[in-house]
Formats: C-alpha cells, sequence, structure tokens
C-alpha cells in the first residue's frame, strides 16, 4: 500500500481509505441494525490490508457506524487515523457542535477524532450555522483541548464555495468527490492541495455506478475492467491524498486493495475509453445518484436510490421488459413505494448532496414506465 502526504498536516495516509458509510446491516422488525461481527471483520480486514485512514460520521448506518469503527480501531495496534463529521445542519444554538462532537467521542470510545470535519458544508450552511453560533471557536476549542486534531470539512458544493471554504483559513482538509464521471472539483482539489490542504475524495466510482457498465452499455467495456480503472483514475491525481471507498463486503474490499497495489498511470486506450464514456448520450441521460441515501427517511416510503438505479439501468440498457419488471416489484415484498406516491414535500431534495431534482425525476420515471404497461 502507497501512503501519501496529508496536506501539511504531518500525517501520512493510505492512498486506498475506507469509508464506512456502507457497511453490512439489515432491517429487523421495521428497524435497520449493523451487522457489528461483519462490520468488524471487514474493517480489521482493511487494517490488515495497510488502510490506515476510516472515515464515518455521526449519521452514518443509521448513527451506527461510528461504533464499529471504534470497536474495529481498538483492537488494532498500529497507527490508524480516524475521521468523522460535525452533522452542521442540526446545529441549533451555541453549544451543539460540542454536544455532537462528545457524542461521537463517546460512540467511537476514543480520546480524539484525528480529523473531525463540518459535514456537508455549503454557502447557506456556513452563513446559518457556522457564522451565527461561532462552531469556528468552538472547533479551535476543541482542537486546542486535544479532542481534535485536525479540523477538516466535507462539501457537495460548488467549486467555488470550495476555494472559499480553503480561504479561510482553518480547515487542514477537506473531502470532495471526484471521479471519472464527475471532475468538477479537479481544479479546485489542485487549489486545495497548493494551499497545503490534505485532499481525501468520495465517490471514486461514482458510487457503485461504473460498476453497472458493462458491454451491454459499450462494447469497449468488455476489454476494460471499469471499476480498476475508476479507481486508478484517481489514484493517478498526485493532487489527491486518499480515495475513500464505500466497501460493503470482503470481497469488494479485496478488489479495492488489489487494484490499489497496481499500477497507477492509464494507458492511451484507457483514457480514449474514458473520454468515449463522458462524451456518451446514455452516461449524459443517467441521473447522478450515488446512492447515498441521505433521502432514504421518505414519508412516503419511496426508496430514492433503487428506483434510481433501475431507471439508470433501462437508461444504459434499454432492457425495458427487465426494467419495468424491476419497478414492478417495488411494493411487492417490502413496504417500499413506487415513484408515484410522491407528495412533493421536498425533504428529499433538501437532503441530497447532489442537488438532484428528485421530485421531476420521479414523475419522469413512473410516466417512463407507465408507458410500458
Amino acid at each position: 500500500m502507497e501512503y501519501r502526504d496529508f496536506g501539511k498536516t504531518g500525517v501520512k495516509v493510505s492512498k486506498l481509505g475506507f469509508g464506512a458509510m456502507r457497511l453490512p446491516g439489515a432491517n429487523k422488525n421495521g428497524k435497520w441494525l449493523i451487522d457489528e461481527d461483519k462490520s468488524i471483520e471487514l474493517l480489521t480486514e482493511g487494517l490488515k490490508a495497510g488502510i490506515n485512514y476510516i472515515d464515518t460520521a455521526f449519521p452514518y448506518c443509521h448513527e451506527q457506524s461510528e461504533i464499529v469503527v471504534g470497536k474495529s480501531v481498538s483492537r488494532w495496534k498500529s497507527e490508524v487515523y480516524v475521521s468523522s463529521k460535525s452533522p452542521i445542519w442540526l446545529l441549533e444554538k451555541p453549544g451543539d457542535y460540542r454536544k455532537y462532537l462528545e457524542i461521537s467521542l463517546k460512540r467511537l470510545d476514543r480520546a480524539y477524532i484525528d480529523f473531525y470535519h463540518f459535514h456537508h458544508l455549503t454557502g447557506h450552511l456556513y452563513e446559518e450555522k457556522i457564522k451565527k453560533y461561532n462552531v469556528i471557536e468552538e472547533a479551535q476549542k476543541a482542537k486546542e483541548e486535544g479532542l481534535i486534531k485536525h479540523i477538516s470539512f466535507s462539501i457537495h458544493d460548488t467549486p467555488e464555495v470550495l476555494k472559499k471554504s480553503i480561504d479561510t483559513g482553518v480547515f487542514e482538509s477537506v473531502l470532495c468527490q471526484y471521479n471519472f464521471l464527475d471532475v468538477t472539483n479537479k481544479e479546485a482539489i489542485r487549489y486545495a492541495k497548493s494551499k497545503g490542504l490534505g485532499v481525501a475524495v468520495m465517490g471514486p466510482v461514482a458510487g457503485g455506478r461504473v460498476a453497472e457498465f458493462d458491454s451491454k452499455v459499450f462494447m469497449e467495456a468488455k476489454d476494460n475492467d471499469l471499476v480498476d480503472l475508476a479507481l486508478r483514475f484517481v489514484f493517478s491525481n498526485k493532487d489527491i491524498s486518499t480515495a475513500l471507498s464505500g466497501m460493503e463486503n470482503l470481497e469488494m474490499l479485496r478488489y479495492n486493495v488489489k487494484a490499489a497495489e497496481g499500477p497507477e498511470e492509464l494507458f492511451d486506450k484507457e483514457k480514449d475509453f474514458i473520454k468515449m464514456v463522458l462524451n456518451s448520450r446514455k452516461i449524459k441521460d443517467t441521473i447522478p445518484c450515488n446512492k447515498c441515501d441521505y433521502c432514504e427517511d421518505c414519508p412516503r416510503d419511496i426508496h430514492i436510490s433503487r428506483i434510481f438505479k433501475i431507471y439508470n439501468y433501462y437508461l444504459l440498457t434499454d432492457l425495458e421488459n427487465n426494467s419495468k419488471w424491476q419497478y414492478d416489484m417495488i411494493g411487492k415484498y417490502d413496504d417500499s413505494s413506487k415513484a408515484s406516491e410522491c407528495s412533493e414535500c421536498g425533504q428529499c431534495e433538501e437532503a441530497c448532496p447532489q442537488k438532484i431534482k428528485i421530485i421531476d425525476r420521479l414523475k419522469e420515471i413512473h410516466k417512463a414506465f407507465s408507458k410500458q404497461n
């Protein structure tokens, strides 16, 4: 495993990091429960493979991710850097930042958090939460007390807001999105590194969308291992310190570790393939959902990311009957609802980091599949 300088923090991190947002679990009696044994086994296997940066957050895995990350790290003797995040959208008064920090420390069972982020920072949240409640001062105080080693932020906003946040001079590292389907942040990432910030990226395989491209979509795909290609595309950018992959099982973990240990530089034919993919109408028409499931608390029980995945499969493959069958199966064996049940409350759109016009897309999807009846 290669280790890279994490900005000017003095830390070297594994170029493959472990994103602990998709740890294994299941719904039991109407409640989602993490599978602690499988999750700890998975995280421990990652540590054995040389991963030394684990990224979690207050809300991940129905607020259970931090607990198993803490249990996994406590059993490991070598240096591990733990990243977590403050849910700044929940801050309602001065002192709330400290409250959520203490909850995370208790869940992690640690005396400190190495990289503690302002989670999902936006220009609006910076004004309405960070400045309003003097959160920067609280973060700096927590750092002085040793509860935080480094103040960081994660962002889904524009590159302009990303750069503006860097220019505050407060932050030591940033977590943002970057993959070969979305290079919007490429220049901002270079800027972050030039300012001495460590750069971690999320979604190196676009939330799994890359894995869904196969020879049905692009004949050229049969000659390319697309997930490996996507990871190497990110690793080849030397402005990036670590790429966080949300690994759900041992097979995925071992595959990604193998990719991290392979060659980084892309061959000309691979670069040409990526250009072809990006210029494809099929790709441009798909919904850029990364399956983060921030929208999952839908009051009508619409599993939005599942519906988007089915629709993207339809757009990419033109397999109408199979896609319609998958859509028609929604609600047959569980309590989930079809797109037509949307009440247009807008809750999902407020939560979506990708700023997807979810209400309009759900109408579009239901109309498309209804036509096939």
